[in-house]
């Protein structure tokens, strides 16, 4: 059943990307093109998705909202996995002050609402793009060094990381040979999870009217807009929430056919 979850996952995951590329090429208005005379109306050659209540269409804004968010998600996620699984292994592999030192690091930072994270990083860096991505990296991070510190510090007890370093083996042979065949599995579905997590949390910021600014089209943002004429076009409002719910959906089954 995890097996068959896993592919279905995965074909989803697959159709989202496939459509947020490849949309563009049979793009014929662009995200941000107004036409007033056409607001909420149905689908069309130019728009095959209809229009959205400013006249814009909404098959090209959709497609530039998945791209956005898978972009800055599986940026955040890769940096956070890059940074956390280091620091795990770091942890794990030195002991004493180092270990102590970098966890009260991570639940220092955990103590922080990843929203402030983000808005401090809108501070810091030009453009929310940049500011989603270091703020959730910044928050997903301690997950992947928990259970990397977690995972490895069994490994590192065994015979195996024992033998290895009396025939001279470097950390990079150990980590690659030994821990990580161990400790990736777990990683990998860790990894599924932080995507859903960075993409459910773009949404919500752009739901709640903190997240890119308008008109960049961006899904939780679409939603807001989109909702006040859910009588008039309630298939323009389920768009972008059907879109969000796909791409979550694919994402939480690839991990579930992982775990």
């Amino acid at each position: 059943m995890s097996l068959r979850s896993d592919r279905i996952g995965w074909a989803l995951l697959l159709a989202v990307i496939g459509f947020a590329l490849l949309a563009p090429a049979f793009d014929q208005t662009g995200p941000l093109k107004q036409s007033l005379l056409k607001a909420l109306a149905g689908p069309d050659a130019a728009a095959p998705f209809g229009y959205d209540h400013l006249g814009r269409s909404l098959f090209s804004r959709l497609a530039h909202a998945l791209r956005l968010s898978l972009t800055i998600a599986f940026a955040a996620t890769a940096t956070a996995a890059v940074v956390g699984i280091g620091l795990g292994v770091l942890a794990a592999w030195r002991g004493g002050w180092i270990d102590r030192a970098l966890g009260l690091v991570a639940d220092s930072v955990l103590a922080l609402p990843a929203l402030l994270m983000v808005l401090m990083m809108g501070v810091i860096l030009p453009g929310m793009g940049a500011a989603f991505w270091a703020g959730i990296a910044a928050v997903q991070w301690i997950e992947f060094f928990r259970l990397t510190r977690r995972a490895c510090r069994a490994v590192m007890d065994g015979p195996a990381v024992e033998a290895a370093r009396i025939q001279g083996f470097g950390p990079a042979w150990i980590f690659r040979r030994i821990l990580w065949p161990e400790i990736g599995p777990v990683l990998r579905t860790a990894m599924a999870f932080g995507v859903a997590g960075a993409i459910a949390a773009i949404a919500a910021l752009g739901f709640v009217s903190v997240g890119v600014p308008a008109p960049t089209p961006e899904l939780g943002q679409m939603m807001v807009e989109l909702l006040p004429s859910w009588r008039e076009a309630p298939v323009a409002v389920a768009q972008p929430v059907a879109a969000c719910f796909l791409l979550l959906l694919s994402l939480n089954l690839i991990a579930g056919g992982r775990a």
